[in-house]
């Protein structure tokens, strides 16, 4: 019997998701979206692509959260997208509404699932479904950290011209202008990079790399990024499936680690079989701290904005 992951939001990041998934032959896919035909579309011509690529899967687009029932992991990327000179938080209000209708859904039809959280602003957005689910923290997780370290180790690697698997990176914090990039913790073959970038040089890449989205933006003009959102959340998703054990920086609710509770931050997690498994703590500098800190402070913000704080 094959795992089951439902996307819920049918657009770019959802339909990429879907495709990742499906290429890699980690589960079957349901694609729901409030817009008929889009996910049947898109689903279908997903599926004619698997005898190509010999992935045995089945992917099926529906309106209809009854043909989610019995996932094991729902991933959901449901929301209006960023537009040029939109802050995340203007998304707040309308993904509010749709995140709390959609949980509903969700919850009624995959009790035990595990929810993965795409939408922006991520970390109120996971905040949100975690407060709507009633699930364990465990079993609510937002996908931010994995996207924001994959950017920065992009441009470490570009920096060095050494390839991307020779580069690990973790950036905390909330997901957008206050996240945290530990350039103390990333490495290129086990090595700090704060020996082998300059200062000035390391601060310009960390500020791209927390800009890293409205730099996507600025350019796509009428849309945000979904390469990488897709695949960071499939990422995760792949951790699970295969109870991997495998340590990602993730959007998580804290309950007195790195001395902040009641919040959805992004700290590194161990992610297997059960969802979140373990918060990993380091140890942070005073700077650093006081960054987190503030970023968790951003992140209370919106949260009470909305009254799920």
């Amino acid at each position: 019997m094959r795992k089951k992951v439902s996307i819920v939001g049918a657009g770019n990041v959802g339909a990429t998701a879907a495709h990742w998934i499906a290429a890699k032959e980690l589960a079957d896919v349901v694609l729901i979206d409030v817009v008929e035909g889009t996910p049947q579309g898109k689903a279908l011509d997903l599926l004619q692509a698997m005898p190509i690529e010999k992935r045995d899967v089945s992917i099926v687009g529906t309106n209809d959260y009854a043909d989610t029932a019995n996932s094991d992991i729902v991933v959901i990327t449901a929301g209006i997208p960023r537009k040029p000179g939109m802050s995340r938080d203007d998304l707040l209000n309308t993904n509010f509404n749709i995140m709390s209708d959609v949980v509903g859904k969700v919850v009624a039809h995959s009790p035990n699932c595990i929810i993965i959280v795409v939408s922006n602003p991520l970390d109120a957005m996971a905040q949100t479904a975690f407060k709507k689910a009633g699930f364990p923290r465990e079993r609510v997780i937002g996908m931010a950290g994995v996207l924001d370290s994959a950017r920065f180790r992009t441009f470490i690697a570009e920096e060095l011209q050494v390839s991307v698997e020779n580069v690990t990176a973790f950036v905390l914090g909330g997901h957008g202008d206050t996240m945290v990039p530990l350039s103390r913790y990333s490495t290129m073959a086990g090595i700090p990079i704060t020996e082998l970038i300059a200062p000035d040089r390391l601060k310009e890449l960390e500020t791209r790399t927390a800009n890293g989205g409205a730099e996507i933006v600025k350019h796509l003009k009428t849309g945000s990024a979904f390469y990488a959102p897709s695949a960071a959340a499939v990422e995760m998703v792949e951790a699970i499936l295969k109870d991997k054990k495998k340590i990602l920086p993730c959007a998580a609710y804290l309950q007195g680690e790195y001395g902040i509770s009641g919040l959805y931050v992004g700290v590194p997690c161990k992610l297997g079989a059960k969802g979140l498994e373990q918060i990993i703590e380091i140890k942070l500098t005073a700077d650093e701290q006081a960054a987190l800190q503030k970023s968790a402070d951003s992140v209370k913000e919106l949260c009470t904005v909305i009254g799920v704080a």
